[in-house]
């Protein structure tokens, strides 16, 4: 398995930081939910880890969580960092609007 440059681990922590503090903050805007986001991303995590159809989770559950769990097991750390900065957006949206309203900011 080829090594992750570590420009390349930056920018896609950055991505990922962004995209999901900006999903989150969005949401929170639009929803009300502070921490919707925060809920809300370790189930986008596994569905970016997963490599069978959601199907196979029904008809073929012993095997499809097993692989799961063999895909989890496997992630890179350069894969968790990733993943890691995405949740620490995630949470920092939350915390983000959590701020703002009480400081009297009202969204929509």
């Amino acid at each position: 398995m080829p090594s992750m440059s570590l420009p390349v681990l930056i920018i896609s922590m950055l991505l990922f930081f962004v995209l999901f503090f900006g999903i989150g903050f969005i949401l929170n805007m639009l929803l009300r939910m502070t921490w919707v986001m925060a809920i809300v991303y370790p189930v986008i995590a596994l569905l970016i880890i997963n490599t069978l159809p959601l199907s196979q989770y029904f008809t073929n559950s012993k095997t499809a969580f097993s692989q799961l769990g063999k895909n989890l097991a496997n992630l890179a750390p350069a894969d968790i960092t990733i993943l890691g900065a995405g949740l620490v957006g995630a949470i920092l949206s939350g915390l983000t609007m959590r701020t703002l309203r009480a400081k009297g900011y009202r969204m929509f």
